[in-house]
Parts: C-alpha cells; sequence; structure tokens
C-alpha cells in the first residue's frame, strides 16, 4: 500500500506537470531572467501545483479516516494559495508572510499540532511551554517553510533536498511504526520525484513559490507530528534532517548582519551561489548539495540510535563540519574564518 501509494503520485505527477506549465504560462506565472538568476529564458513556474495536486488526489485514494486529517489538508491548501499567487502578481513580503502564518495557525489551532513539552537530557524533570507551544510550533513551521524556500536556486535544488529529507522522515517513521507520517511523506515523495522529471537541470518548468511553500509546510508539519514532545536529544533530529536548507538560511541571516544588510535583502551568496562561484558546474552545484542533504538524513538516523553522550558528540561534529565548510566557500563573505585562522593561528610555531 505504502509503494503504491508512491507509484500513483508519481504517475499522477508525470502527467499532470505539462498541463500546470502551460496554465502557468497562461496565467502569467513565468520566470523571467535576470542578474540573480541563473536561468537566460523565460520560464513557467507554479510547477509545485502538479506536486500539490498528484499529493491531494494520492491522498484521498489511499488515506483513511479523511475528516481527521482535514487541517492538514486545508492548510496546505492556503499554503498553496499563496505561493500560487506570489507566482502570478508577485506579492510582497508581509501578505506571504501572513498566508504562511495561517496556514500554520490552521494545523496548530484546528489540528492540534503542538510541541508542548521536552524531556532535558541529564535532567528528570520536563521543560514545559506553556503558552509559548503555539508561538514556538508556528514558529518552526514558517521557518521551515522560508527555509526550503530560500534554497530554490537551481534545477531541481529545493526538489531533490526536500526528497531527501522526506526519505529521512518517512525511514523514521517506519522505525517507529507510525504509518501515517510514514504515507504522507511517501506521497510527498512520489509527486515530487515526478516533477523533478521535468525540473531536473536543464528545467522545463520551475516549481515557484507554489512548490517550495507547500514542500516546506508539509515538511515541517511531518516532522514535528513524528517527533514533537520528545527528549531535547530526539528534538534535533528534524534540524540535523533539514541541516542543509536550516544552515543555508541561518548563515544567510549572519551574512546580512555582518554585511549590514536588511534580514529580509535578497543577494547571490547562497550555498548554491558560492559552490557555482568555486568553479562547479549546475548540475555538479545540485548533485553536491544532494550529497550534503543525505549525510545529514543519515546522521538523523545514527543520531535516534545513539547513546546520550554519542549523540552530543554527533552534534558537536556536525557543527564543526558545517562551521568549517562555511567558512571554506565564504558563505558569509571572504573574510569570515573565525574557526579557520583559530586552528592556523594553533598550528603556527
Amino acid at each position: 500500500m505504502l509503494i503504491g501509494a508512491l507509484l500513483v503520485a508519481f504517475l499522477l505527477s508525470i502527467f499532470l506537470t505539462p498541463f500546470v506549465g502551460k496554465l502557468a504560462f497562461k496565467l502569467g506565472a513565468t520566470d523571467k531572467p535576470n542578474e540573480r538568476k541563473v536561468h537566460s529564458k523565460i520560464m513557467p513556474r507554479m510547477g509545485g501545483l502538479a506536486i500539490f495536486l498528484s499529493f491531494f488526489i494520492t491522498f484521498l485514494l489511499f488515506m483513511d479516516d479523511f475528516g481527521q486529517q482535514l487541517p492538514l489538508l486545508v492548510g496546505a491548501l492556503v499554503i498553496i494559495l499563496i505561493g500560487m499567487a506570489d507566482d502570478i502578481f508577485e506579492l510582497r513580503a508581509a501578505p506571504k508572510f501572513l498566508g504562511q502564518v495561517l496556514a500554520a495557525l490552521i494545523i496548530v489551532l484546528w489540528g492540534g499540532l503542538e510541541v508542548e513539552f521536552i524531556n532535558l537530557p541529564f535532567f528528570t524533570d520536563t521543560l514545559e511551554f506553556g503558552v509559548f507551544s503555539i508561538p514556538i510550533t508556528i514558529l518552526w513551521i514558517v521557518s521551515i517553510i522560508n527555509a526550503i524556500n530560500l534554497i530554490d536556486g537551481l534545477d531541481g535544488l529545493a526538489g531533490g533536498v526536500s526528497t531527501i529529507a522526506l526519505v529521512t522522515i518517512a525511514t523514521m517513521a517506519l522505525i517507529k511504526g507510525d504509518l501515517f507520517v510514514a504515507m504522507v511523506a511517501l506521497i510527498v515523495i512520489g509527486s515530487t520525484l515526478g516533477f523533478l522529471k521535468y525540473n531536473f537541470h536543464p528545467a522545463k518548468i520551475f516549481m515557484g513559490d507554489t512548490g517550495a511553500l507547500f514542500l516546506g509546510y508539509i515538511i515541517a508539519v511531518l516532522s514535528l507530528q513524528g517527533f514533537k514532545n520528545v527528549t531535547m536529544i530526539s528534538l534535533i533530529v528534524p534540524i540535523i534532517i533539514l541541516g542543509v536548507p536550516i544552515s543555508d538560511t541561518f548563515f544567510a541571516i549572519i551574512r546580512r548582519v555582518v554585511n549590514k544588510q536588511p534580514i529580509s535583502a535578497a543577494d547571490k551568496s547562497h550555498l548554491h551561489h558560492c559552490l557555482i562561484n568555486l568553479g562547479f558546474t549546475h548540475k555538479q552545484t545540485v548533485l553536491l548539495i544532494y550529497a550534503l542533504a543525505a549525510c545529514f538524513g543519515l546522521a538523523a538516523i545514527i543520531f535516534t540510535f545513539a547513546t546520550m553522550w554519542g549523540a552530543l558528540i554527533l552534534v558537536t561534529g556536525l557543527l564543526l563540519i558545517i562551521e568549517i565548510f562555511v567558512e571554506k566557500i565564504g558563505l558569509v563573505n571572504s573574510n569570515y574564518q573565525p574557526l579557520l585562522k583559530m586552528l592556523n593561528f594553533k598550528n603556527k610555531p
């Protein structure tokens, strides 16, 4: 049944994507080249609508107790409408943000999805979030939505990284026996893989905000459903799974603070831009980031089976590797190398 749902979603996405591409041109949902874009011709965007339609149809075909899952679907519909509006009319940041918050509120208030507490490592007490549980949950959902959106800069990049994250979530859900999370993840995986047939370099269509916001929303919700109200160490698991988009977003904020730019300012210094500037081709850059995402996914699975001290050592090692990698490729700027400079200083006689 799980594999069947994945295959149905995959085939539906392959079938629907060309029609969505034609619709995008008719509605004016196109992406024009500029100094920040890597493509050189007008491209249809809003391809994420094909991912959503494939997901929605397959969900209806394979999921039981449809009414209970209505908040998830309504929240997804809200995020799709916001994405489509942005792809067609290029919305300002404020209405996009409000739409994301609305989608998060639907799944939190109506669907009852909240991170209410965590068990602290090395202590017997739990940390209750109380009145902050809803804001913290909404912040997580909105943050992941935007993290996926920020890495959508190369053909197939956001779709591939999201698929790898969803494969990790599905694997861990199956290990835990959570068939609902596994089923939803596999349906989205199939829908995204079908779309990637047209979106991988050289792309024939872009997913646009319609796709990036939807994938971010689903990943954020599933990661919370799979790992909420657990230990502090286990709460780190979804962060590791999403290591690539979260790291890119975190260092984008650091970069703009260091360079005295507005946080919302667009630039051409994201992870994929830095790798291309180092001489990697478009396809090589995407495949390299896929490999990084897969490493994070594998680390997350290993993390769940590690002891407390083993988990702490793994996290510390990951943070050091990320920092060195960021400094080497100049993700903040060419002068940001605190750890490398410290290591070089210690190596001097």
